[in-house]
């Protein structure tokens, strides 16, 4: 019975592999470089994010009146990291833009190294390295291929049906790995480098899918996240983070809207006065451990100041708590702490942490490195293998040809 069932399996698995190969490849490559995305941008542009110490850093509020001398725009935001001699990162939104933009700013001398609106050579890579691991490289092509759908989504789609058909060679390859016999276990976790080059081939794709089975199976089963809309509410709902979509509010009724109206010049405006340095020491205060913070302030009068922290460490969690304080006197309103979420919902909520090996730091970045490396080269062995049997089938065997010859001496 298991024979049948293994022969089944194996069947899946080559065809998956075979059907899907090209684009593991080239998703898996980009991917292994993606891992190090912000260390590879932080290495080539290493002006914008790191500076000299020059006696004392200024403080946010006097680097924010600095910024504001220089530009013309508000700042909604700002990064403060954990290491000295960091750039303190400004987010600024100017009249007319969806987007804010960030300044790099000397924590020192207050001047404005650089922004992210230009971009640099490494932001360039990087960017192509995401649009191949995420779209293909289709979004690139200016023509639409199809009247149906954009080339991006095109490029989603593709990418999630070689994803799900990469997930399913994980899966049966978990159980064809496991030995018809308990005394092959062994071989099955090393690589008999004595043996000839198919030898050595087969070993590779067997041991190295086993050493990073993990790795491979977390990547996989996250990646169709972003790929399919039903797959995202899938994976939502089974770690309980799923939330409907709201609905559009509709508007107040005349009379309603007659009784709330307030004329401009008589509606009471908030005469009190943001600091950045309260507003960091507020949320310094209420999550008391080393980390980076990044501060969003309101757009409009009145809003909520958010706090967002994260740990920093080789072993850090990734998943980062969020508070939402009063503007008036910088007191908690909202506590959205990642440790006291469920075990469940800390799963749900850490989808991109899981997919890209930052859920525990540099350790499992490192370990999804190697996975990913691992992971572009399964298409690569196991076609070979495939080659290989198909040419010993071919390859008549001894038995065959000295039977051929006898028959044509007894002709």
């Amino acid at each position: 019975m298991w024979k049948p069932v293994r022969k089944f399996l194996n069947d899946i698995h080559l065809y998956a592999g075979l059907t899907c190969g090209l684009i593991v490849i080239a998703v898996c490559l980009s991917g292994t470089i993606y891992v190090y995305n912000t260390e590879i941008r932080e290495f080539f542009d290493s002006e914008r994010y790191f500076v000299e110490k020059q006696g004392t850093p200024q403080s946010l509020d006097e680097l924010k009146i600095s910024v504001e001398s220089q530009v013309d725009g508000q700042i909604v935001g700002v990064n403060v990291f954990q290491q000295e001699g960091r750039t303190v990162q400004f987010s600024v939104k100017k009249e007319g833009q969806e987007r804010p933009a960030t300044l790099f700013v000397d924590p020192y001398s207050g001047n404005i190294l650089a922004d992210n609106v230009e971009k640099t050579s490494a932001e360039e890579f990087m960017g192509y390295m995401f649009s191949l691991h995420r779209w293909l490289l289709l979004d690139k092509i200016e023509k639409p291929i199809l009247e149906s759908m954009t080339n991006q989504e095109l490029g989603r789609f593709i990418n999630g049906v070689a994803t799900l058909l990469f997930l399913l060679g994980v899966i049966t390859g978990m159980v064809i790995w496991v030995p018809q016999k308990v005394k092959n276990w062994k071989q099955g976790l090393k690589v008999k480098w004595s043996g000839n080059w198919k030898r050595v081939n087969h070993d590779l794709h067997n041991t190295l899918a086993f050493y990073s089975l993990g790795a491979l199976f977390i990547m996989a089963v996250t990646g169709p996240f972003w790929s399919y809309q039903w797959y995202k509410t899938g994976w939502q709902k089974t770690w309980d983070t799923y939330q409907a979509p709201k609905e559009e509010k509709k508007g107040p009724s005349p009379e309603q809207a007659k009784k709330e109206e307030i004329p401009s010049e008589e509606a009471a405006q908030p005469t009190y006065v943001l600091s950045l340095d309260e507003i960091l020491l507020a949320a310094n205060k209420n999550l008391n451990y080393a980390g980076n913070v990044r501060i969003t302030l309101p757009e409009k009068p009145g809003g909520e100041v958010s706090i967002s922290k994260s740990r920093t460490g080789f072993f850090a969690r990734a998943g980062a708590d969020q508070l939402k304080l009063n503007p008036e006197n910088l007191e908690v309103k909202e506590a959205n702490l990642f440790g006291d979420l469920p075990v469940r919902q800390q799963i749900g909520r850490s989808v991109k942490a899981l997919h890209t090996g930052e859920i525990f730091g540099q350790f499992t970045k490192f370990l999804w490195f190697v996975g990913c490396l691992i992971a572009t080269s399964l298409p690569i062995t196991g076609t070979l293998i495939w080659l290989n049997k198909k040419k010993k089938k071919k390859k008549p065997s001894k038995a065959r040809k000295v039977a051929s010859v006898a028959e044509a001496e007894m002709a």
